[in-house]
């Protein structure tokens, strides 16, 4: 796994550094919750900084490039754009959908919902509000 230089890494409430100065990430284990999930060790800090994002959204922005993260971000927008879409179509026109069209509207939300939630980090705050769509 190589870190890719130059990235700004988000850690969560406005909280960003470059991705070669992050040397370290320890999950939080006790007192976990909204706002305190991973310390992140940074060159030339003495204390972690507490980041509201898990470990593994962090590692995986740290590991990806730039252009994979850009390209990644906007699927994730259009897949949210979709489940949202979707998500609002009444049952009984899904049944003419499914029926007429022979396209299964229940079984693409279900579709979606779970590339959402293999992509994103559960533990994330935002996260967990899309997915509650």
């Amino acid at each position: 796994m190589k870190v890719e230089p130059g990235v700004m890494i988000q850690l969560g409430y406005g909280k960003y550094f470059r991705s070669e100065s992050i040397i370290g990430l320890e999950p939080i284990e006790e007192e976990r919750g909204p706002g305190k999930r991973t310390n992140v060790y940074i060159e030339g800090f003495s204390n972690p900084i507490i980041a509201s994002r898990g470990e593994g959204a962090i590692l995986r922005d740290l590991t990806r490039s730039p252009d994979e993260i850009v390209q990644i971000r906007e699927h994730t927008e259009l897949l949210k754009d979709l489940l949202d879409s979707i998500s609002g179509i009444p049952s009984l026109l899904r049944s003419i959908i499914r029926d007429q069209g022979n396209w299964d509207l229940d079984r693409l939300e279900r579709h979606v919902r779970e590339v959402l939630e293999t992509e994103l980090d559960p533990e994330d705050n935002n996260q967990q509000l899309l997915l509650s769509v």
